[in-house]
């Protein structure tokens, strides 16, 4: 027998659990990790055992929709949101420049992330999302002047 593959209950010792970055133990669950879309409640989305079994809490599921739906809508609002004032302190207005930007991007992740779980309903209404913000804060539709000159404080997304 090779030297660090004894068996069990011949003198050797059981393999310990898997242990994950930090040195704890990990605990698998049997979630299946989609790679290609798929149609259902049962889903992981952004966080562990996030919104959870779907037999056990279906409104969850709906809860976890609902997030994905109103953090796109927030993702347009920040993109065509006007906060700062012509002639306001430069420094001050960089800096909110600067924590905008921040709230966009990590928003926009977030989003990305929430779709990565692969779940068709969650895609769904992260593109409404998208779409009905823009509707709102990007579109001429509710502008009250057609001037397009500057219409946010942060530039056009890359993301």
């Amino acid at each position: 027998m090779e030297h660090g593959h004894d068996m069990p209950g011949m003198g050797g010792m059981a393999p310990p659990p898997p242990m994950n970055m930090a040195g704890t133990m990990q605990h698998h669950e049997t979630m299946m990790m989609h790679m290609t879309f798929f149609w259902g409640k049962s889903a992981e989305i952004l966080f562990s055992g996030w919104p959870g079994n779907s037999d056990k809490r279906p409104h969850m599921y709906f809860v976890a929709l609902l997030f994905v739906f109103v953090l796109s809508i927030l993702v347009e609002w920040l993109s065509h949101f006007q906060l700062i004032k012509p002639g306001s302190n430069h420094v001050a207005a960089g800096l909110v420049q600067t924590l905008l930007h921040a709230l966009r991007v990590g928003s926009a992740y977030m989003v990305m992330l929430a779709i990565m779980s692969f779940n068709g309903g969650v895609f769904l209404v992260a593109v409404a999302g998208h779409t009905l913000g823009f509707l709102f804060f990007g579109s001429r539709v509710f502008k009250k002047t057609q001037n397009p000159a500057k219409t946010s404080d942060l530039p056009p997304s890359s993301c």
